[in-house]
């Protein structure tokens, strides 16, 4: 079953999501939630949703890159973003730690602002320390995409949203994403946005 999406504006969105208690946890109504978010992550084409972004105030994420998606990203771009596919798993209460500083700066989007994207700088590597949905302690170092993906759900935790950390003037529709900043270099971008007042 696909759920609705919440979109920004939504006070959930902006609200510090509560844990899931032990009895919670691997309990026939979380599995079924998380099974629900996996079929509309899936439907969404995201790579991954945070439980707020649903309406359920909740320490829950999933993630998941499918190799499909990276399909019309050259090598290249995918080189330099370090991304490569990420197998789906689920992140219960998790605790993240930033091991370098947010410097790497990629657009991003997110499927509760649909249509639009802006430039956010991110930790390379970070740690995360959380519960599985079986209760299991986790414990992932990820670096490059997989990284940004995990500090963008993790923060819809804690109700941050990546316009909060973004660029702002960088902040663009798709479309003009596509038409003016898609093609350019890192650097470019840099130039064109890391320094303006």
């Amino acid at each position: 079953m696909r759920i609705k999406i919440s979109g920004v504006g939504e006070p959930v969105l902006r609200g510090k999501a509560r844990p899931l208690t032990p009895e919670e946890i691997g309990s026939q109504r979380i599995l079924d939630l998380i099974e629900h978010m996996r079929e509309t992550l899936s439907d969404a084409l995201g790579v991954g949703l945070a439980a707020p972004q649903i309406g359920e105030p909740l320490q829950l994420a999933i993630i998941e890159d499918k190799v499909a998606y990276h399909a019309n990203i050259s090598e290249a771009d995918l080189a330099e973003r370090e991304r490569t596919p990420v197998p789906f798993h689920v992140l219960i209460n998790p605790r993240i730690h930033l091991v370098s500083s947010p410097e790497v700066a990629f657009f991003e989007g997110c499927l509760s602002l649909p249509g639009f994207t802006g430039l956010v700088p991110r930790a390379r590597r970070v740690l995360v320390e959380a519960l599985d949905h079986r209760g299991q302690a986790v414990r992932v170092d990820a670096t490059g995409w997989y990284a940004r993906i995990l500090q963008h759900e993790i923060d819809h935790l804690r109700g941050t949203l990546y316009i909060d950390h973004m660029w702002s003037r960088s902040f663009s529709s798709l479309e003009n994403y596509s038409r003016h900043w898609k093609s350019k270099t890192t650097e470019e971008l840099r130039q064109a946005f890391e320094n303006i007042p």
